[in-house]
């Protein structure tokens, strides 16, 4: 269990705290020192590098959380409160990044190729809000999953 918890937490790791970087550090610098056609266009790039370790770390969360609720925590029928809700609150993330990557991603790729920068910017305020949620969701679960069993 000790390589599939640090793989799991590592995975968390990496996609809360990429989301809380960019959009705590990254975000704000990049408003204060780019026009929008720069800005717009290093979102573009960082998301399509950021995104590349979200899959990663997506796979890695199912597959090592499954593997620790069915193999030590007796299957999600037996598994404690925080298990159930990291389990719930997993699939809520996935979902808004799902959304995210399919939806206002895709059209803000497609606004930076043609150089519609209102466009672009109004799909990046979408992307923004539901990583601003992402975000506060991931911490939750960190805060469950480091505590929970101690509540």
């Amino acid at each position: 269990m000790a390589y599939t918890i640090a793989f799991h937490i590592l995975a968390a790791v990496i996609w809360v705290g990429g989301m809380f970087f960019a959009y705590h550090a990254l975000r704000p610098a990049a408003a204060s020192l780019l026009e929008p056609p720069q800005r717009l266009t290093l979102w573009v790039g960082v998301f399509q590098r950021f995104f590349l370790w979200v899959w990663l770390a997506i796979a890695t969360l199912l597959v090592s959380g499954y593997w620790m609720v069915f193999q030590y925590f007796g299957g999600l029928t037996a598994a404690s409160m925080h298990i159930q809700i990291m389990h719930a609150g997993a699939w809520l993330m996935i979902a808004i990044y799902l959304y995210v990557f399919f939806a206002p991603f895709r059209a803000l790729r497609q606004a930076v190729a043609i150089r519609s920068w209102p466009e672009a910017g109004s799909e990046l305020n979408k992307i923004r809000k539901m990583v601003a949620l992402n975000i506060t969701l991931g911490l939750f679960i960190i805060i469950v999953a480091s505590a929970g069993r101690y509540l």
